[in-house]
């Protein structure tokens, strides 16, 4: 009986995608979109992600517009993203809303560089966990004989190299976007 590791595979694939779209977040020297995704609006009662009430479009390399769907909201907007403390500036004008973007100074490539090594580490934490767990059932199996001593062994190991290629995944993502964010 082989030991079934795809879980595993799709825990590390799950967790590579999280880190990705966490990446995502962090400003590097362009606007884009995305860096918007973790602001929520308060919006008639609900909170919604701004590209769920607006449309964002970039103005350029540093600006975004954000065009409300309902002008009303266009306040809600600008205070939902002036409290996500994401170092940017946001300015209210009869289109809807402009948030700027500053160069990025030195010190704060050093704070985002530090965000990326905590989303590393959460990433690697939670497929440290997953290890944990699947050894846990491995020798559960080898206690109800369900399979042998040698068995047991050889599915560490297997586990052990899945593990280890999707934390060198991880690495490889997290050294590209250091790299996206020194330059």
């Amino acid at each position: 009986m082989a030991y079934n590791f795809a879980p595993l595979k799709q825990k590390i694939t799950d967790t590579e995608n999280w880190l990705k779209k966490e990446f995502q977040g962090i400003r590097t020297g362009r606007a884009t979109p995305t860096l918007l995704d973790s602001v929520s609006v308060d919006s008639y009662g609900a909170k919604l992600p701004v590209s769920q009430v607006s449309a964002i479009t970039t103005e350029d390399a540093r600006t975004l517009r954000i065009t409300p769907w309902d002008r009303s909201q266009a306040k809600a907007i600008e205070k939902a993203i002036a409290q996500s403390n994401l170092g940017i500036s946001v300015a209210l004008d009869d289109q809807g809303v402009r948030v700027m973007f500053p160069e990025l100074t030195a010190e704060r490539r050093a704070q985002l560089m530090k965000i990326v090594k905590e989303r590393l580490e959460h990433a690697k934490v939670a497929l440290r966990a997953e290890r944990d767990k699947i050894w846990s059932d491995i020798q559960a199996q080898e206690k109800k004989s369900a399979i042998s001593k040698d068995e047991k062994f050889r599915y560490k190991e297997e586990m052990e190299k899945i593990i280890a290629e999707g934390n060198k995944r991880l690495e490889e993502a997290s050294r590209r976007k250091d790299l996206e964010i020194s330059q």
